[in-house]
């Protein structure tokens, strides 16, 4: 087949590209040491909660005074406060102060750092090739985090276990977990532009190999815990207990394979989680409900959370 480049050729396939993605990690890791991994334009305000965040005697106080600074966050904030999700209690606030007390400080920032990387991926300023994988990748990631939270929402009802699953986070961490995607994608057009040539459908398939570590190390960076880490990885994180079980993990991988189920992905034939009978029942549960209804869930899921 003289139209197949030599690139494809075994094994020199295999090496080459592994070559180009460990240069890609590397120029994210790069990039993370000096400051430059920035998701451009991050607002201000996210930067200076992420710092406060790092600091044990930050109080509500300080993050309500800088979330005063930004009057769209500032409402975010209340509104988010306010939802079905994360208002447990159905009690209306509202003042900045009485919603971060409500959230919690890393809460607040979670969210922050959530709705900031869903408005970038869908607003984006570079080639309209990767303006569409950023679009997608918004996409997908509130499908997955809707439907994590679809299942946090439901498992406590079929499950004795002590530590429930919190709807919240789970759905957080689905949004956070390929929050990379951009870092990668920001080094590649600055690859590009510096005169160098790397074709597209290459690109994607470092993309797709090179997300996690780029996430794993954009979350460690910006101080999210172990279950942030251990979703956007797909890996139990060292950190973890011996005889810890990382629940979120297991719910973003849950979600993921009823996702492959419901899209007809041939590549589910290859995607095995281990269920307890509680979790086996409500995957049996949720694989058997029609396409409009399963829809309706998630849809209610996002709508529940205001974001």
């Amino acid at each position: 087949m003289d139209h197949v480049s030599f690139f494809w050729l075994k094994p020199e396939n295999n090496k080459i590209v592994k070559g180009l993605e460990s240069e890609f990690y590397a120029l994210v890791k790069d990039a993370i040491r000096h400051n430059r991994l920035i998701l451009p334009p991050i607002p201000e305000v996210l930067a200076k909660l992420l710092e406060l965040c790092k600091h044990e005697e930050t109080s509500v106080h300080d993050v309500a005074d800088l979330l005063l600074d930004d009057p769209s966050i500032t409402a975010l904030i209340i509104k988010t406060s306010n939802t079905v999700i994360f208002n447990r209690r159905n009690v209306i606030c509202h003042d900045i102060f009485t919603a971060v007390s409500r959230l919690g400080i890393f809460r607040v920032r979670d969210i922050v750092a959530a709705y900031t990387v869903q408005e970038l991926k869908n607003n984006a300023n570079f080639s309209l090739e990767c303006n569409n994988i950023l679009k997608h990748s918004a996409q997908n990631s509130r499908q997955l985090a809707a439907t994590m939270a679809v299942i946090a929402s439901r498992l406590p009802n079929k499950s004795h276990q002590k530590n429930k699953l919190e709807v919240d986070k789970c759905l957080l961490a689905g949004l956070l977990a390929d929050i990379g995607l951009f870092g990668l994608i920001h080094e590649y057009q600055a690859y590009l532009d510096s005169g160098n040539y790397l074709d597209l459908d290459i690109a994607k398939y470092i993309f797709e190999n090179c997300c996690d570590k780029s996430s794993e190390t954009v979350l460690k960076h910006w101080g999210f815990d172990e279950d942030f880490l251990a979703v956007a990885t797909n890996t139990k994180q060292h950190s973890y207990p011996e005889n810890h079980n990382s629940q979120y993990l297991d719910a973003a991988r849950m979600a993921s394979h009823l996702l492959m189920y419901r899209n007809d992905d041939a590549d589910i034939d290859t995607h095995e989680i281990e269920l307890d009978l509680y979790a086996a029942e409500l995957m049996y549960e949720l694989t058997n409900i029609s396409d409009s209804e399963f829809n309706g869930l998630t849809k209610e899921a996002m709508q529940n959370s205001g974001l």
